[in-house]
């Protein structure tokens, strides 16, 4: 089972790149999860540029969310809300409408914040992004609230409690990848 991360921050020291390194680290047995990191090379969606041949960056995105058995999505918050990259990039991935490489994916979300609620805000508006953009989206918020104590300097988590959270997360987005049935027989 392969599973992409995709973080919505830019920053290279961000709390939400460290909570999928986290997930990475508690993925269960037979579940592999690969950091996609390709965020900052999207030119903002334009309609005129979304034709048979996308920027090369679209093209990657494309490919690399379509193949992924299941993604799951670390998002900050900005301003209440999901951070603008991130809303672009499934913009992207949510065309061709019938060929998207969103159509149907299995796909989980979490969210870190050094406030105290843990991006639960943008984790919702995410949830609810996703299934309008095509996604299956399963499980329920991770809001990792206060994220500058939980994550020590060199961003390695120090919560056993949410190590725990995150390996059941991806066990239950496993699972539910593996109950879809191949998009091709959808």
């Amino acid at each position: 089972m392969r599973i992409v991360g995709v973080s919505g921050s830019l920053r290279e020291s961000s709390f939400n790149t460290s909570l999928l390194r986290a997930a990475s680290e508690a993925a269960p047995d037979g579940v592999e999860l690969e950091l996609w990191e390709g965020l900052a090379e999207l030119p903002l969606y334009d309609e005129e540029l979304d034709t048979d041949h996308v920027p090369a960056a679209v093209e990657r995105l494309r490919e690399a969310w379509g193949e992924a058995d299941a993604i799951l999505f670390a998002t900050p918050e900005y301003n209440g809300s999901v951070p603008g990259g991130l809303k672009n990039a499934i913009d992207w991935a949510s065309r061709p409408r019938l060929d998207a490489a969103l159509r149907h994916k299995t796909v989980a979300v979490v969210g870190a914040s050094t406030g105290q609620f843990g991006a639960m805000w943008a984790q919702q508006d995410l949830k609810r992004i996703l299934g309008i953009a095509g996604a299956r989206v399963v499980g329920t918020e991770i809001p990792v609230g206060r994220a500058h104590e939980r994550f020590d300097s060199d961003g390695r988590l120090l919560d056993e409690e949410l190590l725990e959270q995150l390996r059941l997360h991806l066990t239950t987005l496993a699972a539910e990848a593996v109950a879809v049935p191949e998009r091709a027989a959808a």
